[in-house]
């Protein structure tokens, strides 16, 4: 950690939908003196808030503007088909797009799922949040299509949800302006992609250049203290240096 990092917080946002939770305990078990400030942000506003400075790195959903962001995408979730309980769909374990044709599907304007054929009847109306979609489901005036996650966060006891198979899917990532890759957001990329404590703290390989003055401040000090090996030949039961 660098001297500007000392004390500062680490600012981490969020599209509704992604737990961080498992990433920022790592976070806090490795780094406890740089807290965590969580940023929940709506989907369509993640990249206006990384390129003005809102937040040092976020977990988006693609497909995002990529100019200036450097992107790594971490999961694709299931989509599935919010809809009421005594609803036909819910009789099943899944269903295809093919199964909706005869429904009106609402397509919010905050919508994650990158469609060509938009499925279904078109609705009376776009809700401009998922949320006000799920009330109109719930109002039994549609259905509506999300990711599996968005339908956990939406949860309701009067709808339930089912898979469609051959839906179109959201895939989350991890974003952060280019220009702005600090030693911090290195450190998260590690925990990110899985990387222990001891492999360089998930920050960027030293280059070409770097690694031959790494090699040579490793080896040991040439002064006459440093032990010398024993030859195998000479590495046999009872054998003892002089």
């Amino acid at each position: 950690m660098t001297d500007g990092e000392t004390g500062r917080a680490f600012r981490l946002a969020y599209v509704p939908g992604v737990a961080p939770a498992k990433w920022v305990n790592i976070w806090t078990e490795r780094m406890p003196d740089v807290p965590v400030t969580l940023v929940a942000v709506p989907a369509a506003e993640m990249v206006g808030l990384l390129r003005n400075g809102g937040a040092d790195a976020g977990f988006a959903r693609l497909p995002v503007d990529r100019d200036g962001l450097s992107v790594i995408p971490l999961y694709v979730e299931t989509t599935v088909a919010v809809v009421p309980k005594d609803h036909a769909v819910a009789a099943a374990d899944e269903v295809a797009i093919a199964d909706l044709v005869d429904d009106e599907v609402f397509h919010p304007l905050d919508d994650t799922i990158e469609w060509t054929v938009r499925p279904g009847l078109p609705a009376f109306t776009r809700p401009a949040t998922t949320a006000d979609a799920v009330e109109m489901v719930a109002a039994g005036t549609g259905i509506l299509l999300v990711p599996q996650s968005l339908a956990r966060l939406h949860h309701r006891r009067d709808l339930t949800y089912r898979p469609v198979l051959d839906a179109p899917q959201s895939q989350v990532a991890l974003t952060w302006p280019t220009d702005a890759t600090t030693d911090l957001v290195e450190d998260f990329i590690g925990i990110v992609r899985g990387r222990t404590v001891n492999s360089s703290r998930g920050r960027t390989p030293a280059s070409p250049a770097e690694k031959p003055a790494r090699r040579q401040a490793q080896k040991p000090a040439q002064n006459g203290s440093a032990r010398r090996a024993v030859p195998a030949s000479r590495k046999r039961k009872g054998y003892r240096s002089r």
